[in-house]
């Protein structure tokens, strides 16, 4: 091992991302011995390796629930995964838990952009349009100020792109990244394939 790697790091740096001890070892070198830099790193791989996965079948996996404790909230999720082992592994199921609990605090509408329908793009799109338009700004800066409104959206309605609302909990990631960091640690395709959020009255 390397001067400026240290097993305690190495170990550190596994216990925290769950990955191999080489990795960790090449991850601390490329560091320079920073951990969180090679926390980045070690996330980086994983979501390229994540990517090569992103093609291969789900058949296996788990519905989580979230009750807020008034009674009035609700929510389920369907979480995929390849094979059942996973399914049964406690990350998986803390991020199926984690992910239900964040459905019943932001009803998002959508798992990911590409589920929005185009004439609700186009909906919104119009309106962001008319209301920069009344600010008689030039065409060009209306363009971007409707693309920036539009991302934002998107954003809010779309439960992958929002920052988990326990933020401190899991450094605030994104539902995306924390189901990237997870694919990656336990080496399989992860995918939200199910929400409905549920409220009295609602």
């Amino acid at each position: 091992m390397s001067d400026q790697v240290k097993a305690s790091d190495v170990k550190a740096l596994r216990d925290k991302t769950g990955a191999g001890m080489m990795d960790s070892k090449e991850a601390l070198e490329e560091a320079g011995g920073d951990i969180d830099r090679a926390v980045e790193i070690l996330r980086v791989k994983g979501q390229a390796s994540a990517a090569k996965r992103s093609d291969r079948g789900t058949s296996e996996g788990v519905v989580a629930s979230y009750i807020h404790n008034n009674g009035n909230v609700g929510s389920l999720v369907e979480v995929l995964c390849e094979t059942d082992f996973v399914a049964r592994n406690e990350d998986f199921i803390d991020f199926a838990n984690e992910v239900a609990l964040h459905v019943a605090a932001t009803s998002p509408e959508f798992v990911s952009t590409d589920e929005i329908p185009e004439e609700a793009i186009a909906r919104e799109r119009k309106l962001f349009e008319e209301k920069a338009g009344e600010e008689g700004k030039p065409d060009d800066v209306v363009g971007r100020i409707v693309e920036g409104q539009l991302s934002k959206w998107k954003a809010e309605v779309t439960l992958l792109e929002q920052e988990h609302v326990n933020a401190d909990k899991h450094d605030s990631r994104t539902i995306e990244q924390m189901r990237e960091d997870l694919a990656a640690k336990v080496g399989e395709n992860v995918v939200i394939s199910r929400i409905a959020c549920f409220r009295i009255g609602g």
